[in-house]
């Protein structure tokens, strides 16, 4: 669910409304780090969209946190 975007980063493919996509990510990131209240935009509170590492762009966002495997 996640690309590589022209700096290297990692884009989610999901885009600003893929709620399931994002809360299923979550749920298998040992990086996840839930955001600040004033911060949490999705329902489920472990969700990508909700957590500090995810970093908002035009159409989607990114991920700072370290891959594991």
């Amino acid at each position: 669910m996640f690309s590589i975007d022209q700096n290297g980063q990692r884009q989610f493919t999901g885009g600003h409304e893929d709620w399931q996509s994002a809360a299923l990510m979550a749920d298998c990131c040992q990086q996840f780090n839930q955001d600040v209240e004033e911060e949490l935009v999705a329902d489920d509170l472990r969700s990508c969209y909700n957590c500090r590492q995810r970093r908002w762009t035009a159409s989607s966002f990114t991920c700072t946190g370290q891959v594991t495997l």
